[in-house]
């Protein structure tokens, strides 16, 4: 994920991705325990992308 792509989304934008990516860190936590994640790298990923989104929402939030 583009830092300066992601800043120039909106709020409503912003929290529909934070959406997705919560959704997708559950099914990689699922395929963890049934034994079946193929990517392990990618549970760090989503887990930063989710922090980078919500950093940039309280930004947007204290900014007005």
């Amino acid at each position: 994920m583009d830092m300066k792509e992601t800043r120039n989304l909106t709020k409503e934008e912003l929290m529909g991705k934070r959406l997705d990516l919560k959704r997708e860190l559950f099914n990689l936590r699922v395929q963890h325990v049934s034994g079946k994640n193929e990517n392990p790298a990618r549970f760090g990923q989503v887990r930063r992308d989710i922090a980078r989104i919500e950093t940039i929402l309280n930004e947007k939030k204290r900014s007005g």
